[in-house]
């Protein structure tokens, strides 16, 4: 396959400007490979030296960076946004948008991200909307309920894994500069990607806390052998999904962790009740059907889950709490029930339109008590 003069130049380009710092050979070669199709590596190692040190430096052996005079430079662009209660909801890309945000003005991240990208992708969600699946599987109904579609993380191959890792060296970026000292992140993940988000976020300059484990049985896994489940009825080809990890990660401090607390209000979690710590495991359930009626998002979180995550992420209960992939609206529904400010963004229309709509009465709901990290007597 041949390419225009400059396309494999301007792919390595936008993929540096998008992670904003150096990459190794390989993930160059993958990123490029996954954005333009069948790329030979000898083309891309050709550009690199080619056009080194005009527009790429090379930083360390087999590692390229940009040189600051070839960034991709951020638009200045104008968000829409409405207002709900004491939450804020942008429509537009979520890393343009915090490209155009102050320093130090977010005190905590609670999202579920598009984790496999590929999921969603117009292609996708097209396909999706159709009930089509795609990469989303459709779980056949079971006792006359309609279960919920998933995406099929398996499907990923090495050039999407090296993307996703691309996707959250960028994400961790742009948190690490637009969050407080001490700011919490709180990312929704997956068991077989948990490990790449982290490890991203972390070269970001963001510290690892450890995973908040969501206790909750899944349809993932568990399944026989696909053709010969009959001959092997007595084998589970990988473990039945009874968890979802959410990685953990905290913006340096300023000082001592007192000293963050009483400059930047963050620095901890907030506690349950005083004889109480907030704790990394917390007992959930699937989403209710009447919330996923409310806001029926692919990938909604239940309330009675998300009051609490988004709850303990600010210590002293101040602050404003960003959800950059807003999906159905439920973080931002948790925060105003709870009391927080929150802010929102969203590229999807329909989503969009979705979250406006849901987020009023997924907030008005009552959760059920478990026992948990919820607050019972404070």
């Amino acid at each position: 396959m041949s390419f225009a003069p400059g396309v494999i130049r301007d792919s390595i380009v936008s993929y540096l400007s998008n992670i904003d710092g150096p990459a190794t050979t390989y993930e160059i070669v993958a990123a490029v490979q996954h954005h333009l199709g069948e790329v030979p590596a000898s083309s891309v190692r050709s550009y690199l030296s080619l056009n080194t040190p005009r527009i790429f430096e090379r930083t360390e052996r087999g590692t390229y960076g940009l040189k600051e005079n070839s960034r991709i430079p951020h638009t200045n662009s104008e968000f829409p946004i409405r207002r709900i209660d004491r939450a804020e909801l942008f429509f537009g890309d979520c890393f343009e948008w915090m490209a155009q945000q102050k320093p130090q003005s977010i005190h905590a991240v609670v999202t579920d991200p598009p984790y496999g990208l590929v999921e969603y992708t117009e292609k996708e969600t097209t396909k999706l909307r159709a009930g089509k699946g795609g990469v989303w599987r459709i779980p056949p109904s079971f006792d006359g309920h309609k279960r919920a579609p998933l995406p099929r993380f398996t499907t990923l191959n090495d050039a999407d894994l090296v993307a996703l890792r691309a996707f959250f060296v960028r994400f961790g970026n742009h948190v690490k500069r637009i969050c407080v000292p001490g700011a919490n992140i709180v990312v929704a993940s997956n068991p077989l990607l948990s490990h790449i988000v982290a490890d991203a976020m972390t070269q970001s300059g963001l510290e690892l806390r450890g995973y908040i484990a969501r206790q909750v049985m899944t349809m993932r896994g568990g399944d026989r052998p696909k053709n010969a489940h009959l001959e092997f009825d007595e084998v589970s080809v990988m473990p039945r999904s009874q968890w979802e990890p959410w990685v953990v990660l905290r913006a340096p401090l300023e000082g001592r962790v007192q000293d963050n607390l009483r400059k930047w209000g963050t620095g901890g979690f907030r506690r349950p009740s005083i004889s109480k710590p907030f704790g990394d495991l917390i007992k959930s359930h699937p989403t209710p059907a009447n919330e996923k009626k409310i806001s029926p998002h692919p990938s909604l979180k239940p309330q009675g889950f998300m009051r609490q995550i988004v709850r303990g992420v600010l210590p002293l209960g101040e602050g404003i709490i960003l959800d950059p992939f807003m999906g159905g609206g439920s973080t931002l529904a948790a925060a105003n029930a709870i009391g927080y400010n929150s802010k929102g963004v969203e590229r999807d229309a329909e989503y969009y339109e979705l979250a406006h709509s849901a987020i009023p009465k997924l907030t008005a709901l009552a959760t059920r008590s478990e026992e948990s990290n919820t607050e019972e007597d404070d």
